[in-house]
């Protein structure tokens, strides 16, 4: 059974589940979802308006005990991005809250989830077949419906469970979107199958997480300097057992703050949607900032030159990252051509990051291949890098770094800066320069009120390179 914890064995209570304050225990979520279950039997795929509340979580339990692969819908779509993953999906049903009863189906027939509903859970659903069908941001042209199968998604929770020490005595606190890997599958599927209580928190708010009084905590860079920059709710947090962050590079600053308000050094993870969570910082391991830690159990992962060669794991040499293992995906919905360009000849997936691999094991992820790998003047340099030195400037609040087309050089190294003082661009190059290679340094700072984000917290670099 993926979803373990709702056969009783972990016992239960009457907030083992509260979402943006609405609690339920899990006896009541599986009946919940039982009534929505026996009404989408038999259906292709079930489409789910992710807001974050009871409504989603029954929903998502719904469709995996029925066997109906669930397609999260970010609730901030356009209706041009709403109506791609509806029709591509061939979802047929749109499950939605009460209030969500006017939302545009593009053809879908809107079904309405009532958390008061209650019915006999149907059997549990065989342990294959795909989970979800979980859609990409869409950077590269229109979003691509990613196939998570159900064991895919059991490997990747039991791996993160044992690199965690997990346990059913964790109370898991986070305020992260419900239509992504992160939110969804390991922040509400993780307790659901390791045995704890959730508190989602509604929106990841300082105020949030320090009253929650959670042992785990889940949250992206944007969150983590947030409660970084209000000790108070730092504080707050010093009784916890864990502090995860994700999804992003989680600057050093950031991290050092936070070791320091709190007392606990972040853990830090690297995953994609195509690969669930492969490699991260142990519990009981060693934590270092700037670094993602080792591989799960049961992944292997390596490093690949342009021409396909191996790189050698010396802590220096930046390579493109490829990795195997149990919690992979499936593939690219109806994307034969995707799946073809994303898997090697010998079945690794083609991670698109640029990463450094020490001799001890631990990865550094430099980036993304099509915008953090700048080749300058003949050199390879990795945009992460600079970014963490133009961070340790004490003006310096945050910074994104790309390389811009350059005639000369090839690509020159372009700095976006967020000041939080008095600094010029000048000073900002300078400071690289002596902390790094002279040719690493920003040939242009761009000094900025913010940088562009995704939902998740991740700049968007290629807006950086528009004109």
């Amino acid at each position: 059974m993926l979803l373990t914890a709702l056969d009783g064995r972990y016992g239960d209570s009457a907030d083992a589940l509260r979402v943006d304050g609405a609690a339920m225990s899990r006896e009541e979520l599986l009946a919940a979802a039982g009534a929505v279950a026996a009404r989408i039997a038999g259906a292709p795929a079930l489409a789910v308006l992710a807001r974050p509340g009871l409504e989603t979580v029954i929903a998502t339990v719904a469709g995996l005990l029925a066997g109906v692969p669930v397609v999260p819908l970010p609730p901030d779509a356009g209706p041009k991005e709403r109506e791609h993953i509806l029709r591509d999906s061939g979802a047929p049903l749109l499950a939605v809250a009460s209030q969500d009863r006017d939302t545009e189906a593009h053809g879908a027939r809107l079904l309405t989830v009532d958390p008061s509903e209650r019915a006999e859970a149907p059997a549990p659903a065989p342990e294959t077949g795909t989970a979800f069908v979980v859609y990409t941001s869409g950077t590269t042209g229109a979003p691509k419906g990613v196939l998570l199968s159900r064991a895919a998604v059991a490997a990747g929770l039991d791996g993160l469970a044992d690199a965690w020490a997990w346990t059913p005595e964790d109370t898991l606190v986070h305020g992260l979107p419900l239509f992504h890997v992160h939110g969804l599958i390991l922040g509400v599927l993780g307790p659901l199958r390791t045995g704890g209580r959730l508190v989602h928190t509604g929106r990841p708010t300082p105020a949030g997480y320090a009253a929650a009084g959670g042992s785990l905590y889940f949250g992206v860079p944007t969150v983590w300097s947030r409660i970084a920059a209000d000790e108070a709710a730092a504080a707050a947090l010093s009784g916890a057992r864990l502090l995860v962050s994700g999804s992003a590079p989680l600057p050093v600053p950031v991290f050092d703050r936070l070791a320091a308000l709190t007392g606990h050094a972040p853990v830090e993870r690297y995953g994609m949607t195509e690969t669930l969570i492969t490699v991260s910082t142990r519990a009981d391991g060693e934590r270092r900032p700037g670094s993602v830690g080792l591989p799960l159990t049961g992944v292997r992962t390596r490093l690949v030159a342009d021409d396909g060669s191996l790189l050698a794991p010396d802590g220096e040499t930046v390579g493109e990252l490829q990795v195997t293992g149990p919690m992979l995906s499936d593939g690219y919905l109806g994307r034969p051509d995707a799946d073809a360009e994303s898997r090697t000849a010998d079945g690794w997936f083609r991670t698109g990051d640029v990463a450094v691999i020490g001799p001890d094991g631990f990865h550094r992820i430099v980036g993304r291949a099509s915008v953090d790998l700048i080749k300058s003047g003949g050199f390879r340099i990795g945009a992460g890098e600079v970014e963490a030195a133009l961070r340790d400037h004490p003006a310096v609040a945050d910074a994104a770094v790309v390389g811009a087309p350059d005639p000369d050089l090839g690509q020159a190294v372009v700095a976006f800066v967020i000041p939080s003082g008095e600094v010029t661009g000048d000073q900002l190059t300078a400071f690289v320069a002596e902390r790094l290679s002279v040719h690493k340094r920003p040939r242009r700072v761009v000094l900025v009120p913010e940088l562009p984000r995704n939902a998740m917290g991740k700049v968007l670099k290629k807006q950086l390179l528009e004109p």
